[in-house]
């Protein structure tokens, strides 16, 4: 199974966001922290370093949870 660190899980949930919409914002490594401090993302294993590292399916199922808060904050799909 493909495990991703915290920087690549932001770069491929960034790139999923702007297939909806260009104009979504970028998801950073920090926003990767706050999805797992808020329970949208569990930790799949941790790296050498001991850095958690994330599953593709978790990952997707995160970016879908958190992706209409985040698309309202920038002003697509607001009523």
């Amino acid at each position: 199974m493909q495990l991703y660190t915290g920087a690549q899980a932001a770069e491929l949930a960034t790139r999923w966001r702007r297939t909806l919409s260009a104009d979504s914002a970028t998801v950073t490594r920090s926003a990767i922290c706050n999805w797992r401090t808020r329970g949208h993302l569990k930790p799949a294993g941790l790296d050498e370093r001991g850095h958690p590292l994330y599953a593709l399916a978790d990952l997707a199922q995160a970016e879908k949870a958190t992706r209409p808060r985040a698309l309202r904050l920038v002003g697509i799909g607001a009523t």
